[in-house]
């Protein structure tokens, strides 16, 4: 037996002991639990976003983000970034509005092209991790992300500044229609790991100190083209 099939069998056999003790479950009526997002959802998820210690941008359309991304490039230092390869910062222009200040664009495609240590190194080194998401939930500021090639997590959480690039028909009402969003892609499509993202990295001691950074990105920016 293969140590994944002992695996499996294990959880098999835990689960059956489990079994005479579940709890049964009643059925849930419709709409329980569910909050969404009043008035605009561009404004909520903008206002949720700056309520949890990231910083929104709101813009008008993509000419008007590509500036906003240079002025955060600009106040993050950046010399590099390592980035998603997403359609929609395809038609954001990411690649030539990395190129004019000097940024250097580190992508899935020239990262598997690197040696092991040095791609290791590249990523360590970079200033900002670009990205797009998977939607952006209205009620609570929180970006869902999907890991899949080309849109690895270590862009969200190893560089010490995450700027997020969020368009309108990205962002859903609550936490139940993004999990929708998941349930329609099917089971046999979900992503081996989801990473749901609100706010910069916190993490707090026993003497209740919260300190930001730790653990990932201490500094959070979402450009939400409307």
């Amino acid at each position: 037996m293969s140590s994944r099939e002992a695996f499996l069998d294990r959880v098999r056999q835990a689960a059956d002991q489990g079994r005479p003790y579940r709890v049964p479950l009643r059925p849930v009526p419709e709409g329980i639990g569910y909050v969404g997002a009043d008035g605009d959802l561009c404004e909520q998820f903008a206002a949720e976003v700056n309520a949890v210690g990231g910083e929104a941008f709101v813009v008008a359309d993509f000419a008007a983000a590509g500036h906003q991304l240079h002025q955060l490039l600009a106040e993050a230092g950046a010399k590099s970034a390592v980035c998603w390869q997403h359609e929609l910062l395809d038609r954001l222009g990411l690649a030539d509005l990395l190129a004019a200040p000097g940024v250097a664009l580190f992508d899935y495609a020239r990262l598997a092209a690197m040696p092991a240590d040095e791609r290791r190194q590249t990523l360590l080194s970079c200033d900002v991790g670009i990205t797009s998401c998977d939607c952006a939930i209205a009620e609570t500021g929180t970006l869902m992300m999907c890991s899949r090639f080309g849109q690895e997590r270590v862009a969200s959480l190893l560089p010490p500044m995450h700027i997020a690039v969020v368009e309108r028909q990205q962002i859903v009402p609550d936490l139940i229609d993004a999990f929708r969003l998941l349930e329609d892609r099917g089971l046999d499509q979900l992503p081996s790991n989801v990473t749901w993202i609100t706010g910069p990295s916190k993490t707090g001691d026993i003497e209740l100190q919260l300190t930001t950074g730790v653990h990932g990105p201490g500094k959070w920016r979402v450009i939400v083209v409307q």
